[in-house]
């Protein structure tokens, strides 16, 4: 990486984006010069360039079309300029939110709909305090596939699987160095950097902190920020949940816990198992899960991580220190009791993801749900409502549900529902290689 990459050189433009509902920037690229008056007035964009689909293709089914597909006011978060730089040419990004132009807020975009699930917990007194955890791979940029940078051997499948490796992390010291670098330039802060399971597999963990809305963007911009620095130094970096069929998935992990108004966490009991209100976080959570699957496994890959064995969860349950249960209650001083949902993957949104956590905690707190009694051991070979085990079901659960229209804005329903509909109309179109393979001379 060029040694100038976070340096203060004085931009030539600016990145002026929001983050449409799959977690992907868009944006206009503006004259460095106008980034006061962007400041000041925004700029105009459609509101439909938010509910996008992945290939960013208009869903046309939308309710925004219905309604003349208008435009909305893209404004300043308050973040500032970042020297979050996708090339060699000084720029910064300037992260920007939607609302409409009457002023009032836009809830197809995904940023606005955590703020309003936030704005509830602060209404009752109580503060968010969210941690996220990130993996990712690095893979052959050249590949079509994903290859890794290093040829596994052919021994068995789990070859090339090295947790917790020290000389994997020295392999790419340079890149985490750099990663380090541009997140702090940032103000992104990241704590430690781990060897996952996987070949070239990586996990960061970002700080915890009692603003929400601060640690989804975090975890948006750094995303970037690892996808941005592998490919300075050729590499690349893929959030994909499941790129390989054999070895571990992606997952985007969300730790949080809530304070009071004195700062006291209301999840500690002074012992290890907590308080009641957060046995009633953790029914809401449970009871949430399978409608609300779609926003954690957003895409046609997704499911494919939810599979038992692979330390991602396929029941909606919880337990305490256990792994392999969806909802997990991390041991640790009671001070630092927290709540661990382990269903997302590296490829949601992470917007939605803390919000569609922290709505459904606080959906179970106010109802006082209690949660069945906590699984010990192997939760893969235990009963239990069986989280949506593909994309079709997933998109059908969340578009029908009374709870989800319960927990979140209409607009951002119909919105997401519909974008999602239309990409699995295109993977539907598709004949894939290995129907050819297996139909075209065999039946």
């Amino acid at each position: 990486m060029p040694a100038d990459a976070v340096s203060p050189a004085p931009p030539s433009f600016v990145l002026a984006a929001h983050c449409d509902l799959n977690g992907i920037f868009r944006g206009k690229r503006v004259r460095a010069d106008a980034a006061g008056k962007l400041a000041k007035a925004g700029i105009r964009m459609p509101m439909s360039s938010i509910g996008v689909d992945i290939w960013g293709t208009d869903v046309l089914g939308n309710c925004l079309f219905d309604r003349g597909d208008l435009d909305g006011i893209v404004e300043p978060t308050g973040r500032g300029l970042l020297p979050l730089t996708w090339t060699d040419t000084p720029a910064r990004l300037l992260p920007m939110w939607m609302r409409l132009e009457s002023g009032e807020p836009f809830f197809g975009d995904p940023r606005r709909v955590l703020a309003e699930i936030a704005g509830r917990f602060a209404a009752r007194g109580l503060t968010p305090v969210v941690a996220t955890e990130l993996e990712f791979y690095l893979v052959d940029p050249k590949a079509a596939r994903a290859h890794p940078l290093v040829p596994l051997p052919e021994a068995h499948e789990g070859a090339g699987d090295t947790i917790y490796c020290l000389q994997e992390l020295a392999n790419v010291g340079p890149f985490l160095d750099d990663v380090y670098a541009m997140a702090e330039a940032c103000g992104v802060s990241v704590d430690a950097a781990i060897s996952e399971s996987g070949p070239g597999q990586y996990e960061f963990n970002l700080v915890h902190g009692p603003d929400a809305l601060r640690v989804a963007d975090d975890t948006v911009f750094f995303k970037q920020i690892v996808k941005n620095v592998a490919r300075r130094h050729g590499l690349a970096a893929s959030f994909m949940a499941k790129p390989y069929a054999k070895h571990s998935g992606n997952g985007l992990h969300v730790h949080f816990s809530l304070t009071d108004a004195e700062g006291r966490n209301v999840f500690d009991d002074g012992g290890p198992h907590g308080t009641a209100t957060m046995r009633h976080a953790v029914a809401g959570l449970l009871e949430a899960m399978h409608d609300t699957t779609l926003i954690f496994a957003p895409h046609r890959n997704s499911s494919r991580r939810l599979r038992p064995g692979t330390l991602a969860p396929t029941i909606a349950a919880w337990g305490y220190e256990n792994r392999t249960a969806a909802v997990r209650i991390p041991g640790g001083p009671p001070q630092a009791r927290r709540i661990e949902h382990r269903v997302a993957g590296a490829d949601a949104n992470p917007y939605l993801v803390i919000a569609a956590i922290l709505a459904a905690a606080l959906d179970g707190i106010e109802a006082g749900t209690e949660p069945p009694a906590p699984m010990q051991g192997n939760v893969y070979k235990a009963a239990g409502r069986a989280i949506p085990p593909d994309w079709r079901q997933a998109i059908e659960a969340f578009e029908a549900s009374a709870l989800v229209a319960r927990l979140f804005p209409a607009d951002f329903i119909t919105m997401f529902a519909t974008c999602k509909r239309q990409e699995l109309a295109v993977f539907e179109a598709e004949i894939s290689e290995l129907e050819y393979r297996s139909y075209l001379h065999s039946v």
